[in-house]
């Protein structure tokens, strides 16, 4: 299956999860949040890095300490998720090499803090390095450490942005340097440019988008040269997402003006996609609005079904009941799923 039609595949199963979610990739807004690791903290209410300070000023002072007890079984959001990988790495002599991977650890299980306290996740965390020899476990214990004081440190800096509106490309350039400098004081350059050089060149592609779309001097045209020139200095990955995700704005566009016109579509998506891939996706299309037809039909049955006023193990019965007359395999379980969410 090609990369598109993995991608709306996904996107597609998406929808039919929120009934008509939004699929959201690298949007060409300007950006609402200086780190991407931060948006983690304020998730649970509180400015990004401020949750870290649960027990000290410097949560790199929890590194190291006797570790916390660790429950046996994972918070509830990573259950049936995997472990990044790639991220012990290490050089000639046993040192640590930073990657980006080694910050996608951290954040791994940072990003469960609220289900489970800091000293815990750290303790996760350590637990991960165990792996590592001597001295990269010594340097990677090291790196969380300024890793979990940077990020307390860049919530205070985002604080004391307040909220001043909308920012002009000048403004936003001053902050992305200054979280940029942030980040060195914190880390050497090295872990730094690491962990945050695919950031920071989406940062000064937001500023410089935001430059050329307010530019008065620039016409349409001159502005769309602008833009793609200004695109190819994205990483590789970064430029296949806008790509993929321009591929299914666009699909979503021809599926709303062909809705009363089926060939018409079908032909739009050959032509788009090729033939092949048109066929897969139409593929997609028809098993989804396959089960959002059963999907529907099932939940008028169980608000039946819950007007009768069963509980417990009574109402349990009668909802696994309805749930076989409707869904086998792997579609009860996505069933089940989206009845504990309701």
């Amino acid at each position: 299956m090609t990369g598109f039609l993995r991608f709306a595949t996904l996107a597609l199963l998406a929808m039919a999860v929120v009934f008509a979610g939004v699929v959201v990739f690298f949007g060409d807004g300007p950006a609402t949040s200086r780190d991407g690791a931060a948006t983690n903290d304020a998730t649970i209410g509180v400015p990004p890095g401020r949750a870290l300070a649960e027990r000290s000023e410097t949560p790199s002072k929890l590194v190291g300490e006797a570790s916390a007890a660790v429950p046996d079984e994972l918070p509830a959001s990573l259950a049936g998720t995997s472990l990044p990988g790639g991220w012990a790495r290490t050089d000639a002599n046993g040192s640590l090499v930073p990657t980006p991977q080694l910050r996608q650890l951290f954040e791994y299980y940072l990003a469960a803090l609220g289900e489970e306290t800091l000293p815990q996740l750290i303790a996760r965390i350590e637990q991960a390095l165990d792996q590592l020899d001597q001295p990269a476990r010594s340097e990677a214990l090291a790196t969380l450490g300024d890793y979990l004081d940077y990020k307390l440190a860049l919530g205070d800096l985002e604080a004391s942005y307040g909220n001043a509106g909308a920012l002009d490309a000048g403004e936003m350039q001053r902050q992305m340097a200054e979280i940029r400098a942030l980040r060195r004081t914190w880390m050497d350059a090295e872990t730094a440019d690491a962990f945050f050089s695919a950031d920071e060149a989406v940062d000064r592609f937001r500023v410089e988008q935001l430059r050329i779309r307010t530019d008065p001097s620039l016409s349409d045209e001159q502005r769309e040269q602008a833009l793609a020139r200004a695109e190819l200095a994205l990483p590789a990955p970064v430029r296949e997402a806008r790509r993929e995700t321009r591929k299914f704005t666009d699909y979503q566009r021809a599926r709303s003006e062909f809705a009363d016109d089926p060939e018409a579509l079908s032909a739009w998506r050959e032509q788009r996609f090729g033939e092949e891939a048109a066929r897969e996706l139409e593929k997609v299309e028809a098993e989804q609005q396959a089960w959002e037809n059963k999907w529907q039909a099932y939940s008028r049955e169980l608000a039946k079904l819950e007007d009768l006023g069963l509980a417990g193990p009574e109402r349990e019965a009668a909802i696994d009941s309805l749930r076989d007359n409707y869904f086998e395999g792997t579609e009860k379980l996505r069933a089940e799923a989206l009845d504990s969410i309701r």
